[in-house]
Parts: C-alpha cells; structure tokens; sequence
C-alpha cells in the first residue's frame, strides 16, 4: 500500500504543473494588504502584442488580484488589468507575478489612475465587511 500511495502522490505532483506549496507561503508572506474574496469581470490587455483575455476577479487587494482564466498569460507580462463591478469600473498598469495554467493568474497593481484607485477602496471596503459578517 505504501508503494502505490507514493506512485499516487507522484501522480497527482505532475497533474498540478510543479505547483510548489513551498512557494505559495512564500508568496503569501510576502504579501502587503489582506486579500479578499471578491467577484468581478475583468479584462488583461497586453498592449504590445494587441492580445486581450476576459477573465474573472476572485480575490482582490490593495496591491493586487487574482484572476481565474484557463490561459493566462506568462509570469512577467506587463498588462493593463480593467475590472467592473456594479457601476464602478477600475482601470491599472499591472504585472503578471504568477501564473497558473488552466487556473488563472496572480497580478500586481503597477500604477492606479485616482478614479481607479477610489472605486478599489471602496470594494475592498465593503469586501472588509462582508468578511467581518462571515467570520462572525
């Protein structure tokens, strides 16, 4: 049973792309703000090469978000992120800072126009205080 618990656990290492655990709390830690889950249509655009991707906000910061989306682009990409939520819209340069094929993208906020930036604080408030209700 040993053998093929550890044939499994190999298995299932190479299905999720070399996703390192290790790495994640790395990146956790290095983390500026409190992340919140928060849903939204989004849209990455990498000006250079003309290529825009649809996606979805699921986790939003001060810093940055989480975007799910089958292909993502590649850690280091440089792209303009655009979020609507409501009648608020969010518009910021932004870089790819990891990037998980078939799951989505992690992107840092690079520079926020002084609109982009009100709209973002007011959803991470009330994110705030939906999290304060939840937890209790």
């Amino acid at each position: 049973m040993g053998k093929s618990w550890e044939r499994l656990a190999k298995r299932s290492y190479h299905v999720r792309r070399g996703f390192q655990p290790e790495a994640a709390i790395e990146y956790k830690e290095k983390r500026r703000s409190p992340r919140y889950s928060f849903i939204a249509s989004a849209a990455l655009i990498e000006e250079k090469a003309d290529v825009r991707i649809a996606s979805r906000v699921s986790e939003l910061s001060l810093h940055g978000c989480y975007l799910d989306m089958m292909n993502p682009f590649p850690t280091g990409t440089m792209v303009l992120v655009k979020i609507a939520a409501g009648d608020a819209f969010f518009e910021a340069q932004s870089k790819v800072i990891y990037s998980q094929p078939n799951m989505g993208a992690g992107v840092a906020f690079l520079q926020i126009a002084p609109d982009s930036q009100a709209a973002l604080e007011r959803w991470l408030d009330g994110a705030e205080k939906d999290h304060q209700r939840q937890s209790g």
